[in-house]
């Protein structure tokens, strides 16, 4: 099979289109043909050697894919050769075929593109886990989700709405702003306009935030804390801004009891995966279907152009996921 291939780390124009080769299933798996993949942070930090894989999993880049099954293990049931699925992935997705436990497939509804499905499962699971999971959300919380206009943002943004709570956001541009607000947000701050804390503060009427979801890290860490209303949750996802924090009082976060929360999802056990995409799927399975629930696509590119598109998240100009049409 053909696949997206690297011989070494760097620059975005050290990815070609090369041979690897095709995965063979055992009696639990599926094997599917890729229609569409989509980009994600760790793809960058991997191509620059940052982020290697799970031990034994496939070197090639792509942490999602939707596609057209094409090979069925022994024992599997629920699914058929032709049967349209998404799925996220430990890697393996920039290539045409890709092996995936069966548990780990989400139908794809009839309405919705291949394009589309392969901007669900990373973007929305990686959501759901930490609002659900880690944050616990309920209906009476605030929650602030920081890189709003981002593939994980505008996923979190819809899952918010969804369970009623509020939503919260920053990002580096008004219109930036005005797309989250279509998704849910009830307001926004343009970050390139000074610190977010006096809108938290405005907005909530001095209590702060519930949770909070942060891409930033260390830049953002003072104002997330003082952001945060008792017994709020500070969800670090990514490192953006830094991963060392100068100072830290742990007398304020004993007093408002604060919890800080790292996650990850790629380092999560098969189990661990096949439970949070059946749970996410059981939860948004009629917005799916009903189009209440949907990835925001910015831009899809062939996948011939990978390092044109690469070139394009690293910019942040990017409003929700960018794709990789893999074929037709």
């Amino acid at each position: 099979m053909r696949a997206v291939r690297q011989d070494t780390f760097g620059d975005a124009d050290v990815l070609y289109i090369g041979e690897a080769s095709t995965p063979t299933i055992g009696s639990h798996d599926l094997l599917v043909r890729v229609h569409a993949t989509a980009l994600n942070r760790a793809d960058l930090l991997q191509r620059r050697g940052f982020y290697p894989p799970p031990p034994g999993e496939s070197e090639i880049l792509g942490l999602e894919m939707a596609g057209e099954v094409v090979e069925v293990g022994a024992d599997v049931e629920g699914f058929t050769l032709g049967s349209r699925v998404a799925a996220l992935l430990p890697g393996g997705g920039y290539a045409e075929y890709v092996k995936i436990p069966a548990g780990m497939a989400m139908p794809l509804p009839d309405s919705m593109s291949y394009e589309q499905g392969a901007a669900i499962p990373e973007a929305f699971l990686t959501a759901y886990l930490n609002l659900f999971w880690l944050g616990k959300v309920r209906k009476e919380n605030t929650v602030l989700v920081h890189a709003g206009a981002s593939g994980v943002g505008t996923s979190a943004l819809q899952l918010i709405r969804e369970v009623g709570a509020i939503a919260l956001v920053t990002a580096g541009s008004a219109e930036k702003i005005s797309v989250c607000k279509k998704l849910g947000a009830v307001a926004g701050w343009n970050y390139k306009e000074g610190p977010f804390l006096p809108f938290v503060q405005k907005e909530t009427d001095g209590r702060g935030v519930d949770i909070i979801l942060d891409f930033i890290g260390a830049n953002y860490f003072a104002e997330n804390i003082q952001s945060l209303a008792v017994d709020g949750r500070l969800i670090v996802i990514g490192t953006m801004g830094g991963t060392q924090v100068q100072q830290l009082d742990l007398g304020y976060l004993l007093q408002r009891r604060l919890q800080i929360i790292g996650t990850a999802l790629r380092s999560r056990s098969v189990s661990e995966k096949i439970r949070l995409t059946r749970e996410f799927y059981q939860f948004a399975r009629d917005g799916l279907n009903e189009g209440r629930i949907a990835p925001l696509v910015d831009t899809v590119f062939d996948w011939t152009e990978v390092a044109k598109a690469h070139a394009y998240m690293e910019s942040n100009q990017n409003m929700g996921k960018i794709v990789l049409r893999v074929s037709g």
